[in-house]
């Protein structure tokens, strides 16, 4: 089978990532279907259980740092072994914890690692195997997020109604971690990725004022965007809403999310990614505002995660090829995994933050705060248009270091 650059062996290794990403978050993206059942068991509040969200994704998004590395040093297939080992452990031992302490552990760390494994590692992965058509192939790629957060968040309430949360975990266990085996076969090394000889620190990145940019603006975004797939359910079950309807929520947006990736992908290859980003950004931001203007109404509710999922698929799809573009495929899982350090600062204070703030007022201030900073994150990202859409890639090698 071809080899080169933008063969179909290429396209075959994109699918094979979108499968691990489909598994790893379709587990962590439905965690807004487990919020009662857990709550409730352990008797806890909106803040202290939505800390396991928080403990997870961002420590998918902090250990993408080393993984990005690791995948550069030894390859995907190893990474991609030890994704499906950990989630499926991980979700075992959550199906059994007695009191949700435990629970930060085995599932904040078990799914955290695993998603940091089968993310930013693959998305390096990808793009190593492509140039001409690199942002339509990672487009694909993390089109695998969208759907698992489709199929994730409404197939969990189903079994959560018919079994119970524990059992469901250990389905999602055996599920994910027969997916994540699967794809392991197949993904490798492409033959455009080079390991960089010289890693480039945080603060050497953020020296560079696109990263600079990027940096904030994923910060801010992220502060608002992962309030719903913690509380979006929770807010339409309050509202009156049925449980699997709620659930059904953070699916769509996870399915608006796979056209967008897709569709985003393929434009960005003959128009450049940076406008489009931008352009992600300020559908999230407006998307936020509609939230706070849905009350009840499940069609406004419904046009919301319209408006989420087109820019969420956008900001995921094009932030690799932005990098890509800016500063080169060389040490790409580095870069990447710095980057979504930003996105890892979000999600660990925003979910227990708006949690405290529904816990000491209603869902009201706390769609407000998910919207002020989503909106902060784009006027920051505004900044980066100065900067001009295309320049000459540097050829220096770039990654990064705790």
């Amino acid at each position: 089978m071809d080899a080169a650059l933008d063969s179909r062996r290429g396209w075959i290794i994109a699918v094979a990532a979108a499968s691990g990403m489909f598994a790893v978050f379709g587990v962590g993206y439905s965690f807004g279907a487990f919020f009662n059942s857990m709550s409730e068991e352990f008797d806890t509040s909106a803040s202290a259980t939505a800390l396991v969200f928080s403990i997870t994704i961002s420590l998918s998004f902090v250990l993408g740092l080393w993984t990005g590395r690791w995948s550069d040093r030894v390859g995907p297939k190893p990474v991609m072994r030890t994704a499906a080992a950990s989630l499926t452990i991980g979700l075992l031992l959550t199906a059994a914890v007695p009191n949700l302490w435990l629970g930060y552990l085995t599932y904040g760390v078990g799914v955290g690692f695993a998603i940091s494994c089968a993310y930013v590692p693959m998305v390096a992965t990808v793009s190593g195997w492509f140039e001409a058509r690199r942002a339509s192939a990672l487009g694909l790629a993390v089109a695998g997020i969208g759907l698992g957060t489709l199929v994730g968040s409404p197939a969990a309430a189903r079994l959560i109604d018919a079994t119970s949360w524990r059992k469901t975990y250990v389905i999602f266990a055996l599920f994910g971690g027969v997916v994540l085996t699967l794809a392991s076969f197949v993904v490798e090394r492409g033959p455009a990725a080079v390991m960089s000889p010289k890693p480039q620190s945080l603060r050497k990145l953020l020296g560079r004022r696109e990263f600079t940019i990027l940096y904030v603006s994923t910060i801010f975004t992220s502060l608002g965007l992962f309030v719903p797939f913690v509380f979006l359910a929770d807010y339409a079950e309050d509202h009156g809403i049925s449980d699997v309807k709620a659930a059904a929520l953070v699916g769509i947006i996870g399915g608006v999310s796979v056209i967008s990736r897709l569709g985003l992908g393929g434009l960005a290859d003959q128009l450049g990614s940076v406008r489009l980003y931008v352009a992600s950004f300020l559908l999230m931001a407006v998307g936020h505002w509609t939230w706070l203007m849905a009350g009840s109404s499940y069609a406004v509710l419904v046009g919301y995660t319209v408006l989420l999922g087109l820019g969420y698929g956008g900001f995921i799809a094009l932030s690799p090829a932005v990098l890509a573009d800016r500063f080169g495929v060389v040490g790409l899982g580095g870069v990447l995994g710095t980057l979504y350090t930003a996105a890892g600062i979000g999600a660990f204070v925003s979910p227990p933050l708006a949690g405290w703030i529904v816990d000491q007022s209603s869902y009201t201030p706390a769609v407000i705060y998910a919207a002020s900073c989503a909106t902060a994150g784009f006027v920051t990202l505004l900044l980066i248009l100065r900067v001009g859409t295309h320049r000459p890639v540097s050829m220096e090698p770039v990654s990064s270091s705790p």
